[in-house]
């Protein structure tokens, strides 16, 4: 039974948690050939079942661990090209009613600063952030009566009419409180792109001992959240866990029965998976010293293993972690990334000594966009700012008819080259420049219509934007 209304608590879910246990315990010292195996049906981009998952999770062998990353990533060349997206975060208030005891917005934190940006605060967030070259945005709120849907719908509009110059946000996507249906259909109205919910732990005797009070702390209502949002008309939502809260190894198999569900029901896996680790917040003492801390190379594996389990899915990974490490982590099959992100309310238009205060956390990666994007240039990366799939009606299932046999890969290389042209031709310094002309030359060797390519790039530089195929 599925469960949409608030007062229902205590249904039966689709995450069993006895069964992940037993997979876990009966795939333990799994031996090459049937590694190898799930390997292989991966890289034929089919997605692993829970029991394949449990396996890989398994591997301890360097051997076999290697030729996990190696899979990884081959996988996202096949179906992504080496391009990476790049969007920011923007948070547009703090204020909540939740008592997540990890949280810096938790409500009973006395050391955070509440703010909530006027709309004329907004307009210059957003002035701030497309005079960068910005062209997505993910929009964050706390869970608060003042941030409705109809609030929620009027900040992306206002997000949408304002631009500089050429600078212009061409998607929102969302993070916030799981809604009703009806209240999922006043955000759509608004043009949003993906609508992610994280469901922080699905070990539901852990979610209950963190999340003790406010809406929040019903399980099952955050759990289906994501069903209302695919039964109002959304159809790119995004699932994720917080590691650090539960073993993460049940975490990983959490988000793998969560995609089966999303699939079974709605014939749509996740657009996206998120795998944040916790970060340090501004009175959370839980935050410097998580139950369940994840380490560097498990963190690795487990990104790596979320790739090759769902092939077709955009993978997020987000600056809480350091510019180094996310270097390592990107070749393991990641997708998306932010860049030049700032998440105290209201820091990216104004210098704010006080922005730790105004933040949900402590950010790991501090490089500004231009720095994050000299150093993808100088890894073989295409940084986009590819916005064209949702706007030319390839989402939900019509998008998996691309991303799921490896078709998306023919819009992701031009458009990547023809949103980067348009950054380097706008808003690039000199040296920036040199290196995405450079890359964008050895691009066109590669791609199938090159003559075609070449003159949507011709049009840019004669100053058209917005162009995409």
């Amino acid at each position: 039974m599925y469960v949409f209304t608030k007062e229902v608590d205590t249904e039966k879910t689709f995450v069993p948690e006895a069964e992940i246990w037993e997979l876990l315990e009966k795939t333990k010292n799994p031996d090459r050939k049937r590694v190898l195996e799930i390997l292989d049906k991966s890289l034929n981009k089919n997605r692993l079942e829970p029991e394949e998952v449990a396996t890989l999770l398994n591997v301890e062998d360097p051997e076999l661990l290697e030729e996990i990353f190696h899979a990884a990533r081959t996988l996202k060349e096949r179906i992504y090209g080496n391009r990476i997206v790049l969007f920011a975060p923007l948070y547009i208030g703090n204020d909540c009613v939740n008592d997540c005891v990890y949280c810096g917005f938790r409500t009973s934190n006395k050391e955070v600063y509440r703010k909530t940006l006027t709309f004329e605060e907004l307009r210059n967030e957003v002035r701030a952030l497309v005079s960068k070259g910005h062209k997505r945005l993910i929009v964050v709120y706390g869970e608060h009566p003042r941030y409705s849907p109809e609030f929620i719908a009027e900040t992306i509009r206002i997000i949408y009419e304002t631009k500089v110059g050429n600078g212009e946000i061409r998607r929102v996507n969302v993070n916030a409180a799981p809604q009703t249906v009806e209240g999922y259909k006043i955000i759509k109205e608004a043009g949003i792109g993906t609508f992610q919910i994280f469901q922080e732990t699905y070990h539901q005797p852990t979610y209950k001992k963190l999340h003790p009070r406010g809406p929040k702390s019903n399980y099952a209502w955050r759990l289906y959240g994501l069903d209302r949002a695919m039964i109002a008309g959304i159809d790119d939502v995004g699932i994720g866990a917080l590691f650090g809260l539960f073993n993460w190894k049940f975490e990983v198999m959490g988000l793998i029965y969560h995609t089966i569900h999303l699939e079974e029901r709605f014939g749509v896996g996740p657009h996206t998976i998120s795998f944040p680790r916790i970060e340090p917040a501004v009175g959370s003492e839980i935050s410097y010293n998580p139950p369940h801390k994840v380490s560097d190379e498990d963190f690795k594996k487990l990104v790596a293993i979320i790739r090759l389990a769902v092939p077709y899915t955009g993978m997020i990974l987000t600056a809480r972690e350091p510019a180094q490490l996310r270097r390592e982590v990107l070749k393991m099959g990641v997708s998306q990334i932010d860049g030049g992100s700032s998440i105290g309310i209201g820091s990216y238009s104004q210098d704010d000594p006080e922005k730790v205060r105004k933040s949900q956390f402590i950010l790991g990666d501090n490089r500004s966009l231009e720095e994050v994007i000299q150093d993808l240039l100088k890894e073989g990366y295409i940084p986009s700012f590819c916005t064209a799939c949702y706007r030319m009606g390839r989402t939900g299932e019509h998008f998996m008819e691309f991303a799921i046999p490896g078709f998306v890969k023919r819009f992701c290389t031009p458009n990547a080259l023809f949103t980067l042209r348009e950054y380097l031709n706008d808003y690039a310094t000199e040296e920036t420049k040199r290196l995405g002309y450079e890359l964008i030359q050895k691009e066109l060797e590669r791609v199938n219509n090159r003559e075609l390519v070449e003159k949507y790039l011709e049009r840019i530089d004669r100053g058209e934007r917005d162009v995409r195929f």
